[in-house]
């Protein structure tokens, strides 16, 4: 491997959950939005905006929501939305329909937008040495969240961002061996379980020697246990929120 300032920041990230009561400086905002604003973009259709969170109340209901303490407290949170309001505006004034704006495929090129937008921002947030941590737990209840924000129709919040200065230096989490993750030309479909027994003992430690939240779980485990069993999560309302928005209509 080639070992530089980014690269080495890259594969040595760590998701930050505890932050110094220290706000960011507007010079550091700028540069995590502007990160975010030259992020590549499906058809230059720049399908994504970002929403930052002051209001305590606001940040209070998103920690409801997320279902977890940190979630809103220290730190900046951003909610990258996929923004396909902007561009039916455009439209609108223009004279024209909102024409395939309301497909699955601008959809998905709207949140892919957003996802490349907010790796974007982390990746500018550590090269500063600040933190942050990437929440999906945002959408647990996504048309509580949909009203919280007060997003229109044609939006939908895909991922937060809380970042901020570190207050916690967290272990290095193992990832998935390279052979396991990346092929040349071709799928292959032999996989063996035995093949990830070396990852289990790995994972199995990391969680045994963390400071807190213990867990003996391999990787196998999680992967095999409550995780995906099939339950029913408020999250299984996401397709009808999303189509409540009028996006992914086909």
């Amino acid at each position: 491997m080639i070992h530089n300032f980014t690269t080495d920041h890259q594969v040595n990230h760590r998701s930050i959950r505890q932050f110094k009561d220290q706000p960011l400086t507007t010079e550091q905002l700028t540069t995590i939005y502007e990160a975010a604003r030259h992020t590549s973009s499906s058809m230059f259709l720049q399908q994504f905006s970002i929403l930052r969170l002051t209001d305590p109340k606001k940040r209070a209901a998103v920690r409801e929501i997320s279902k977890q303490p940190y979630v809103g407290a220290e730190g900046e949170l951003l909610i990258f939305i996929a923004d396909l309001y902007r561009n039916q505006q455009i439209r609108h004034q223009l004279g024209n329909d909102g024409g395939r704006l309301h497909t699955t495929d601008i959809f998905m090129q709207a949140a892919e937008d957003t996802i490349l937008a907010l790796q974007n921002a982390l990746t500018a947030a550590e090269s500063m040495g600040l933190g942050g941590v990437v929440l999906g737990s945002i959408k647990n209840d996504p048309e509580k969240l949909i009203q919280v924000l007060d997003l229109p129709k044609m939006t939908f919040p895909i991922l937060g961002l809380q970042v901020g200065v570190p207050n916690q230096e967290p272990q290095l989490k193992p990832r998935l061996p390279l052979n396991q993750i990346t092929f040349n030309d071709n799928y292959p479909r032999d996989f063996k379980l035995s093949s990830l027994k070396e990852y289990d003992q790995t994972v199995t430690t990391y969680y045994d020697l963390r400071d807190a939240n213990k867990r003996i779980d391999s990787f196998t485990k999680q992967i095999n246990g409550d995780k995906l069993n099939n339950h029913q999560t408020s999250r299984d309302k996401l397709l009808q929120a999303l189509h409540d928005q009028g996006l992914a209509l086909n």
